[in-house]
């Protein structure tokens, strides 16, 4: 198995994690906050849909599906165009608000299938680029993405752990 097929397992596995956290929860549950300050399944779900998006696009150099795909213009979110939600405050996570668990799947497969292509087109050599020189050292290509899966994967899990705490079955 090359690195690129292992990232694509990684990346593969997403879909099934962030669909059962959302699937079946109303526009009320997926805002609510358990203990009335953590994350929301919605903030958590946008949030890594909008990380995965960004970081694509950045290091292959091409349009974030949140502009391009008119996500942005259909959320109406009071945030800048650019946000991905780190280090939002407590009022932005309440910022974050969705009309139904569509909406929010919508977004995500979206994300997630321009993700999906990019990455079925790599090669193990192009894993080596780097596409950040701002960080010492300079980040590969590689990193990048490992970064964005493990980032992907804890938040899923913390809105699935979300939704049964909503849901009263933590």
């Amino acid at each position: 198995m090359t690195s690129v097929e292992v990232l694509v397992e990684a990346y593969g596995r997403l879909p099934e994690l962030v669909h059962r956290a959302v699937e079946g929860l109303d526009a009320d549950q997926l805002v609510a906050r358990p203990g009335g300050s953590a994350n929301s399944v919605a903030w958590l779900v946008w949030h890594l849909s909008r990380v995965e998006d960004n970081h694509f696009a950045d290091a292959f150099g091409s349009e974030e599906v949140w502009g391009a795909g008119g996500h942005a213009d259909r959320w109406e979110l009071p945030l800048e165009a650019d946000d991905t939600g780190y280090g939002h405050s407590s009022e932005q996570v309440d910022a974050v608000r969705v009309a139904s668990a569509q909406q929010l799947l919508d977004y995500f497969d979206a994300a997630h299938g321009r993700a999906t292509e990019l990455l079925a087109d790599l090669e193990d050599e192009d894993l080596a680029r780097v596409v950040d020189e701002d960080w010492d050292p300079p980040v590969t290509l590689l990193a990048r993405l490992v970064s964005v899966v493990d980032d992907a994967v804890q938040h899923a899990g913390q809105a699935a752990y979300a939704r049964g705490i909503i849901l009263g079955r933590a």
